[in-house]
C-alpha cells in the first residue's frame, strides 16, 4: 500500500513537472515574441554576445544589474548618452540574449574578460565602464583585472564589498538541485502584478517612471535558464567581491560613485562608503532620498559624473 502511495505521488510529481515545463516554454516564448533582441551580436572566442551602439565620441559601456537586461538602458540612458558619446550596452552572459559562458554560474571575472573582449573587437580599446548593481562588481572586475582596458569607472549603487547575510532562500532554490522543478513553475506562475511589484520594489521610495515596465522586458529574467544563471551568479559574488577588494588600492584611474542613501537593495554604508576610501581618488555622491534605481531617479546626477570622468581620463 505504502509502495502504492508512493508510486502515485512519483506520478503527480513528474506530471506537475510536465506541466510546469508546458507552461513555462510558453511564457518563455512570449517573452522572446514580445521583447525581441533590440541591438546586434558578435562572437568572442566562439561566444555570441548581444549588444546595442549607438552615438559618436569617447567609448562608454554600460553593464546592467542583476535579473537584468540592457534595455534597463536603452529605455532612456543610451539616447541620451548616446549624444556626446559612443554608447556600447551589454547583455551580460545568461540574461536577456547573450547565452551563459557554462553551467556553473558565470563569475564576474569571467563576465568582465569577456565583455572586454567584445568591447575590444568593437574597437572600444579603453572605455569608460560603468556598472549599475551587480554590473557594477563586474566594471570592478573589469578595472582590477584588466587596468590597460579601462579609462575610467562609473559605479552607481555598485556592490563593491562583502556583507554578513548568506544567500536568501530565493537564490538557493532557484540555483539548487531543486530547480529543474521549480524554475519552471515560477517561470509559469510569475504574473504581471508580481513582476510589477518587483520592479516597485526596486525603485522604492521613488515611483516607477512611465513606460519603464513595459520596456525593460522582465519575463526574460523569468526563463528557467536565466532565473538559475542569475541565481549561481549571486550566489557567488560575495565571495568573488573578497577576492577583488584588497586590489581596490591599486586602482589608479578616475572613479565616481553615485549611492542613494535609501537604497535597502546594496546598501550605501556598506557598500560604497568603505569603497570610496579603499580606491584611491575616488569621489563618492551621496544621493539624499533616493533608492536603488539612481541610473534611472538621478539620471543627471549619473550623466555629470561620467563627464567627470571622462574629464580625468583626458578624453573631453
Amino acid at each position: 500500500m505504502k509502495r502504492r502511495a508512493l508510486l502515485s505521488l512519483l506520478c503527480l510529481g513528474v506530471a506537475a513537472c510536465a506541466a510546469g515545463n508546458q507552461a513555462s516554454d510558453s511564457s518563455s516564448a512570449a517573452a522572446l515574441e514580445a521583447y525581441p533582441p533590440e541591438g546586434r551580436f558578435l562572437e568572442v572566442s566562439g561566444h555570441r554576445v548581444h549588444y546595442v551602439e549607438k552615438g559618436n565620441g569617447p567609448p562608454l559601456v554600460l553593464i546592467h544589474g542583476a535579473s537584468g537586461n540592457l534595455r534597463d538602458w536603452t529605455y532612456r540612458a543610451v539616447d541620451q548618452l548616446s549624444r556626446r558619446y559612443r554608447v556600447i550596452a551589454f547583455d551580460r552572459p545568461g540574461m536577456g540574449y547573450t547565452p551563459r559562458i557554462d553551467s556553473d554560474g558565470a563569475s564576474i571575472f569571467e563576465q568582465a574578460a569577456l565583455l572586454s573582449a567584445a568591447s575590444r573587437q568593437l574597437g572600444a580599446e579603453r572605455p569608460i565602464v560603468l556598472g549599475h548593481s551587480y554590473g557594477g562588481a563586474v566594471a570592478l572586475a573589469w578595472a582590477v583585472e584588466h587596468p590597460e582596458r579601462v579609462s575610467g569607472l562609473v559605479l552607481v549603487s555598485a556592490a563593491s564589498q562583502t556583507w554578513d547575510t548568506g544567500v536568501p532562500f530565493f537564490y538557493r532554490l532557484t540555483s539548487g538541485p531543486l530547480s529543474g522543478i521549480a524554475n519552471p513553475a515560477i517561470s509559469a506562475l510569475a504574473g504581471e502584478e508580481r513582476v510589477l511589484n518587483a520592479i516597485a520594489g526596486v525603485f522604492a521610495p521613488q515611483p516607477v517612471p512611465a513606460g519603464y515596465a513595459e520596456h525593460i522586458g522582465a519575463q526574460l529574467a523569468l526563463r528557467p535558464a536565466s532565473l538559475r544563471e542569475n541565481a549561481l551568479q549571486r550566489a557567488s559574488l560575495k565571495s568573488e567581491i573578497a577576492r577583488m577588494v584588497p586590489r581596490y588600492g591599486q586602482l589608479g584611474l578616475p572613479v565616481e560613485m553615485l549611492h542613494g542613501d535609501a537604497d535597502t537593495t546594496v546598501g550605501l554604508q556598506i557598500h560604497s562608503v568603505p569603497t570610496s576610501r579603499q580606491i584611491p581618488g575616488a569621489n563618492l555622491v551621496v544621493l539624499p532620498g533616493v533608492g536603488h534605481a539612481a541610473q534611472h531617479v538621478a539620471a543627471s546626477q549619473m550623466y555629470a559624473a561620467i563627464d567627470r570622468v571622462a574629464a580625468r581620463a583626458g578624453l573631453r
